[in-house]
């Protein structure tokens, strides 16, 4: 039977406390109970004078940004108005059914006058991560590093290209000497130290709205300004390291400072996994050589597709020289300034060779190939990756960095950002990955005892 309200209760007076209206599972009442944000009054005390009039609580002031990232709320102004209606979000801030909520520029100007340039938010990051830390949450043995990109609030039309320097490899002094070292083993004159220092130039593309942004391109459809998020993120979801940086920058020359990261604030950890755009001498050297498993994928051979690939010539390491599929012997020729051993085939040989179509192209009919001076550790790499172990430990990467991106942008409001420049975009991910942290936490403790 169809029946219809005969009168509303909207004038109606009742006697009733805030926190008879939020619901006892609701998660700010999980995260409230997870966490005491005291710490804040310590970590912003420097930040503030005793002179002057009363400025907003500290801590009201973090809890809003918490509020709009941990629930996916698109900007501030948008948070403030739902701190308005919403008694879970006033019962969260401590405010009552009248209290006057803050404008939504209160925090951004705070942020440009006592938190811009600062590590407040690192350390919010960290102490709640070793909240997680003290409840025996965390599980930072396995360490999944990858990144995502966040489209950045900048329209893709307006830029202006300009000539730049290429940045020095952080690794670059390191491979020099051992470049050097490898022409002195081979009897090779070393290369003079200022000979390494060519300065190369590249052409970009730079926003003129964002000039922090990268131009990235992905395919025909996928060109844009953003900037990467780079993540580590333990077997259990928590993220334990964050850097951003515009979008243009390759991934793998973040992986070390993750790691180093993860070393000075959690601990070593046994193994690593990443996927194939980390997969290069210098990280399989690095990790190797710091006593941590690499868990990387396989990747595909990079050579032509018709005629042999450069696995089918073998090398001999006794002799240092390669093998070809005639079995003709390619010896040792020189180290080049790029940290490749070349070894090339005689000439002589190879031109009246009935393989010369499938191996090279080259005028002088001769095969050159190429390995690095640290492609031993690439190889014991490529080893490691059938041992079981390390597929259990590969296998987990989609189930937790991905993962942790694909929530971070479906439920975190990460897809894309309304904040400029690299400090913001820092601020956020900061602040992003740390609220998530708190869910996590907030989750997994409600009503749980704590292990002793």
């Amino acid at each position: 039977m169809l029946t219809k309200q005969s009168s509303t209760q909207r004038d109606q007076l009742e006697m009733v406390a805030l926190d008879q209206l939020v619901p006892e599972d609701h998660l700010v009442r999980k995260i409230e109970s997870a966490i005491d944000f005291s710490f804040i009054y310590d970590l912003v005390q420097d930040h503030y004078s005793e002179i002057g009039r009363p400025s907003i609580d500290p801590v009201i002031l973090i809890k809003l940004p918490l509020i709009q990232y941990t629930f996916g709320i698109r900007s501030m102004r948008k948070t403030i108005e739902e701190v308005q209606t919403n008694m879970a979000y006033r019962w969260f801030l401590g405010y009552g059914f009248y209290d006057k909520v803050p404008h939504f520029s209160t925090f951004g100007k705070n942020y440009e006058r006592r938190f811009k340039d600062t590590d407040l938010f690192e350390q919010i990051f960290y102490r709640i991560l070793r909240t997680a830390a003290e409840k025996h949450l965390l599980s930072a043995e396995h360490v999944f590093i990858d990144s995502t990109h966040v489209k950045a609030s900048a329209n893709k039309r307006k830029f202006e290209k300009k000539v730049v320097r290429k940045e020095t490899r952080a690794y670059q002094r390191k491979l020099e000497e051992e470049i050097n070292q490898d022409r002195d083993d081979h009897d090779k004159k070393p290369f003079p130290p200022d000979s390494f220092k060519k300065e190369e130039e590249k052409e970009i593309k730079q926003s003129t709205t964002d000039p922090d942004s990268g131009y990235y391109v992905k395919d025909e459809r996928t060109k844009q300004f953003a900037y990467s998020f780079h993540a580590a993120v333990d077997r259990n979801g928590f993220v334990l390291g964050n850097i951003v940086t515009p979008g243009n920058e390759h991934d793998s020359h973040l992986l070390a400072p993750l790691v180093e990261m993860v070393k000075e604030k959690i601990g070593k950890p046994v193994a690593v996994a990443a996927d194939a755009a980390y997969k290069t001498p210098w990280i399989s050297k690095y990790l190797l050589e710091q006593g941590v498993t690499p868990a990387l994928p396989y990747t595909r051979p990079r050579s032509q597709k018709e005629g042999f690939r450069k696995d089918d010539y073998v090398y001999d390491e006794y002799f240092d020289a390669y093998l070809c599929p005639a079995n003709v012997v390619l010896p040792y020729s020189t180290t080049n300034k790029e940290g490749y051993r070349e070894y090339k085939s005689p000439k002589e040989i190879c031109k009246s060779c009935h393989y010369l179509s499938m191996c090279t192209g080259s005028k002088n009919h001769q095969k050159v190939v190429t390995r690095h001076v640290w492609q031993n550790h690439l190889e014991e790499v490529e080893h490691l990756r059938h041992h079981q172990h390390v597929k259990q430990i590969y296998a987990k990467r989609k189930e937790t960095v991905e993962r942790v991106f694909a929530d971070a942008k479906e439920k975190h409001g990460m897809r894309w950002t309304t904040l400029r420049g690299l400090k913001k975009l820092s601020m956020q991910a900061m602040l992003t990955f740390a609220a998530m942290n708190l869910k996590k936490i907030a989750r997994w403790s409600w009503n749980r005892p704590i292990p002793a």
